[in-house]
Order: C-alpha cells, then structure tokens, then sequence
C-alpha cells in the first residue's frame, strides 16, 4: 500500500511548512489527486485519518481530496480527449501516438492553519 508513503510525504510537507511560517498547527490540508495516479482514495484517507494523529502540527486535521480528472493529447490531431474514459485511443482520430498530460499528479493545493480557518 503506496499510499501510506505518500500520506507520510504529505504530512512531513505540511510540518516544514508550518515550521518556516511559525505555525503552531495545520486544520486543513488540501490535495489535488489525479484520476490516474494509483492513489486509492478510500486506502489514502484511512492512512491520513491514522497518521495525522501522530503529528502534533496535523492532529485533528482535515484532508480535502479534490480528484484531477485524466486528459491525454494526441499528436496526430491535436485533441484532447478524457484518459480514463478512452485510454490510450484517441476517440477524435483513433490514434494511438498519445500521452497523457494531465491526472497523474498527487500535490498539496494549501494548508490551512488555525490561524486562517
């Protein structure tokens, strides 16, 4: 379960950043979760809800996931076209000389803190 390491990443990010901002704690953090990243939100918000409560900046803190939906280009057309609904296959020319762009990125939006919320 990969997730565990990404939600380790997140939180050890969000710590850094309320140490350089002297923040006392973090109420929300926001993530950008792409379509096609392998992250599996159920299992990532399970990990977080466990994790969290091990860190003093992030205990009771809450995740907002926000999904990135997938879209891939294709080079013989110039379309855009959803990945997760028409793989690889662009549905405009039916080229598959196409590579996905977007949706495959897990990355912190914000953090909020006390202070802000």
């Amino acid at each position: 379960m990969h997730e565990l390491g990404v939600v380790f990443y997140v939180i050890k990010e969000a710590e850094e950043a309320a140490k350089a901002n002297n923040v006392k704690h973090i109420s929300r953090i926001t993530l950008e979760v792409g379509e096609v990243s392998t992250i599996v939100k159920h299992y990532f918000e399970e990990c977080f809800t466990w994790a969290k409560e091990k860190n003093e900046y992030t205990k009771g803190c809450d995740l907002n996931y926000i999904t990135i939906k997938a879209f891939s280009y294709c080079n013989n057309c110039n379309q855009t076209f959803e990945t997760v609904k028409n793989g690889k296959t662009c549905p405009h020319c039916a080229s598959t000389d196409t590579y996905l762009y977007i949706g495959n990125d897990v990355s912190i939006k914000s953090i909020e803190t006390e202070e802000e919320s």
